[in-house]
């Protein structure tokens, strides 16, 4: 078991106080992009960045929550969505928060799962994105913009459900068995 007094996994990227700028960025764009929103997390990831978050939001906001589990960096997903819709979304404005967007393929599949119960408008807000990513059809918030696709962990990030937990981000240098990452899990 990793704890906080172990050495990080990899070069540190993003420190707690990067985040948290990141995080004040992201919702100072989107109380300028609407007044109201159901925000919906996609959990497990999405968890922490979405609790510093919408504690800075100034908008009027409903949340709720969706899952697609994943393997980070994986172009194809068919894993099933799960989403119960606890608020309905019809004509109304959703924020889908998540960690990152790596692929982007989940959030593809998460958005046009969402587009079939008819919101008004949906827009995607992250942490960070990587360059490999999928063009998404619609406005996207983020803090960060990395300049690799390679593997990271930490707020919300996972390797081979580890990691998550870190309060920052770092770069994957080595897997949680001590060996290098190989970039599928």
């Amino acid at each position: 078991m990793t704890s906080l007094h172990e050495p990080s996994p990899g070069q540190i990227l993003l420190s707690r106080e990067d985040i948290a700028a990141g995080v004040a960025h992201v919702a100072r764009s989107l109380d300028a992009h609407c007044t109201a929103a159901v925000v919906i997390t996609v959990v497990p990831g999405g968890m922490l960045f979405a609790a510093d978050l919408v504690r800075q939001l100034r908008m009027d906001l409903a949340l709720d929550w969706i899952s697609c589990p994943h393997t980070p960096g994986c172009r194809t997903n068919d894993a099933d969505i799960h989403y119960r819709q606890t608020v309905p979304i019809h004509g109304r404005d959703v924020i889908v928060v998540d960690d990152a967007i790596e692929s982007g393929a989940t959030m593809a599949r998460i958005l046009a799962h969402l587009q079939t119960h008819g919101p008004r408008s949906l827009a995607v807000a992250t942490l960070l994105v990587k360059p490999g990513r999928i063009a998404l059809p619609v406005p996207q918030f983020h803090g960060f913009a990395l300049d690799s696709d390679a593997p990271i962990v930490g707020y919300g990030l996972p390797w081979q459900d580890r990691w998550r937990q870190l309060p920052f981000v770092a770069r994957l240098d080595r897997a949680p068995d001590q060996t290098a990452p190989t970039g599928q899990p």
